[in-house]
């Protein structure tokens, strides 16, 4: 298998006459956690709807595990069955539902005579409970979604992304507004995925969490990727002012 699940190359969007998204290269290799950087307006969020087939891609090339994909027909669909899944801020979860219910929202199992496996699924939300050591509320299948804290909820919303076997997690600002003791259980929710071979992208303005599950950070500015950075060739404090340089520099 390829080292390489995604890779991006001369990615254009426009919006009438506005360039959102310049020339974009990237890339993401399996295991790896790449934090995407940068103000709001930077273009992080239109890039992240393009991989995720939410936006259109008009110009350049998409590339999954070496295979180009035809972008004029890719769509959210055509994603999440070529293994990309993305966790938004709210995490798209139905609040009145219980857990099994929403693990499987939209893509249900099914039996051999075609009705929804109820049972089944059942037993596959408890073992993934039990993987992602939910304890308290959070550990009942059957507890309303209501009832879980902000963390339970991008946990369960990272874990159906790791239900259905995704290569590529894409993670949207996932640790806003939660308390310090929940930011901890979103960011080991992010080590578990990349200790399970999964590529992550996660997109945050807090730099205290991206350096502490990142390998690499990619820096955008105005629609544009300025900078890219490893972890290993750097200390918290020289990526805050090489990002705050980076910047400053397409100002």
């Amino acid at each position: 298998m390829t080292e390489r699940v995604l890779e991006l190359t001369g990615l254009n969007k426009w919006f009438g006459p506005v360039h959102a998204l310049k020339d974009i290269h990237f890339s993401l290799n399996r295991g790896e956690v790449c934090a995407l950087l940068g103000d709001n307006g930077a273009g992080k969020s239109t890039l992240i709807k393009l991989i995720a087939g939410a936006e259109q891609v008009e110009d350049g090339q998409l590339c999954i595990e070496g295979e180009k994909i035809p972008t004029h027909r890719y769509t959210v669909q055509q994603a999440r069955q070529l293994g990309i899944e993305t966790v938004y801020q709210s995490g798209s979860l139905g609040e009145q539902q219980p857990v099994w219910r929403n693990l499987f929202l939209g893509r249900h199992l099914h039996n051999r005579l075609g009705f929804i496996d109820h049972k089944e699924e059942r037993s596959q939300a408890a073992q993934l409970l039990k993987t992602l050591d939910f304890r308290g509320v959070g550990a009942n299948i059957d507890a309303p979604v209501s009832s879980l804290s902000g963390g339970e909820r991008q946990g369960l919303a990272i874990g159906r992304a790791m239900l259905f076997d995704a290569r590529v997690v894409i993670l949207d600002e996932p640790t806003t507004a939660l308390s310090v003791g929940e930011v901890e259980k979103v960011l080991c929710f992010i080590e578990a995925l990349k200790s399970q071979g999964r590529a992550c992208l996660l997109i945050t303005h807090n730099m205290n969490d991206a350096y502490r599950v990142a390998d690499r950070f990619v820096v955008m500015d105005r629609g544009s990727i300025v900078a890219e950075y490893r972890k290993s060739q750097m200390t918290q404090s020289s990526l805050q002012m090489a990002l705050l340089d980076a910047v400053g520099r397409g100002a």
